[in-house]
């Protein structure tokens, strides 16, 4: 299993599609098993990820007071990120949704919006 991750991994590139990306995260969710996970737990994992990325923001971004003993326990901003895009990613594929395409229907109707104060 440990050498399909690896080989997985290293045919992922800065060519890759969005689709391409989001089939390879889907393949490695399977592989560490968590493909089983129920979609309420996988929502419950990303609001997870997404407060420790408020951390490594408030961390690295901010003059907010942080608790000194805990901060070898937040990532980075850029690790919290790929976690973030991970689990939406696992999210969608649990659900059917290609990224992309929701990403061009929304952008549509985006363009459209009047922007504001």
């Amino acid at each position: 299993m440990e050498n399909r991750q690896i080989d997985l991994w290293k045919n992922l590139n800065n060519k890759n599609t969005l689709g391409e990306v989001q089939k390879y995260i889907k393949e490695v969710i399977e592989i560490r098993g968590f493909d089983k996970q129920k979609l309420e737990q996988t929502m419950l994992l990303l609001t997870e990820e997404i407060g420790e990325l408020a951390k490594a923001i408030r961390k690295e971004q901010t003059t907010m007071s942080i608790d000194k003993n805990k901060i070898g326990n937040y990532d980075t901003i850029e690790s919290e990120v790929a976690d973030v895009f991970i689990v939406l990613s696992t999210i969608c594929n649990k659900l059917n949704i290609d990224l992309f395409s929701a990403l061009k229907e929304k952008e549509k109707e985006n363009i459209n919006r009047k922007w504001g104060n």
